[in-house]
């Protein structure tokens, strides 16, 4: 849900296979900010099933899911993650059994994705601006991830430092791009800016070693996501399979959404 722009949530709804998904949002990183969720139906409700999931308001509102949390995000095509305050987020998933859901529905096949904290939390480990040491997240992904890589130059430094003194390598990706995995593997890297980059970030001896990642500019580029792999190095968490998929998102620095 960039500001300026469709471009990333129209790629995430080119991999539901339906004229019509069913979408559920999951603002929990906002504190279920009422301008985010409303943000969320103006872009996705003229053609999508839109609904959101509220840990901490009573009055749902229209579209907002009441109970039988399982029931309803196992049935999405897509589950939508905001961003905001990714250790509050995945204290009151935990608080309310989400997390084991979202683990669920990630074995089913429903596309997960997300900005900034949405992002972060389908990962091993994740860099956040709210708490500097690393933290364990979801796990669904075997790696870790650090968003707003140019928009906060400070993350880029502290990534390198805590990649070389012992945290899991991993991706880092400036606003506005996102990492498309299959499974555990990464099927591409796109993005709504000319200009996107993406790196992988590895340790390597005594050094940090930053590579770029080949990035697809969605506003002139085709592209064509290559089929999952036949056998795929599962994280401990997760069962082997081949039909995941993790869509992870740096959102536009001007989003009120950025952790």
């Amino acid at each position: 849900m960039e500001k300026d722009g469709s471009l990333l949530d129209e790629y995430v709804l080119s991999l539901v296979k339906s004229s019509r998904p069913r979408v559920c949002f999951l603002p929990t990183a906002s504190g279920d900010a009422d301008h985010y969720v409303v943000r969320f139906y103006r872009r996705f409700s003229p053609s999508c099933e839109a609904s959101h999931l509220s840990l901490f308001r009573r009055d749902q509102g229209t579209g907002g899911v009441e109970d039988d949390f399982a029931t309803h995000l196992l049935a999405q095509d897509l589950i939508y993650v905001g961003g905001g305050n990714v250790v509050s987020m995945l204290g009151a998933w935990r608080a309310h059994g989400l997390d084991e859901i979202l683990r669920q529905a990630w074995r089913k096949g429903v596309v997960l994705c997300g900005p900034s904290a949405g992002s972060l939390c389908w990962f091993a480990e994740a860099l956040s601006a709210f708490h500097g040491a690393p933290r364990p997240v979801q796990g669904l992904l075997p790696y870790s991830n650090c968003v707003h890589y140019d928009a906060e130059p400070a993350r880029r430094a502290e990534y390198h430092r805590f990649v070389g003194d012992g945290m899991r390598a991993g991706f880092a990706v400036e606003d506005g791009v996102a990492l498309h995995f299959r499974s555990t593997r990464l099927a591409a890297a796109v993005s709504s800016r000319s200009d996107g980059c993406a790196y992988r970030v590895k340790p390597a001896g005594d050094s940090v070693v930053e590579t770029p990642v080949n990035v697809t500019y969605l506003g002139t580029d085709a592209i064509d996501i290559p089929p999952p792999a036949a056998a795929v190095e599962q994280p401990a968490a997760a069962p082997e399979a081949t039909k995941h998929k993790a869509l992870g998102v740096g959102p536009t620095a001007a989003q009120p959404v950025a952790a």
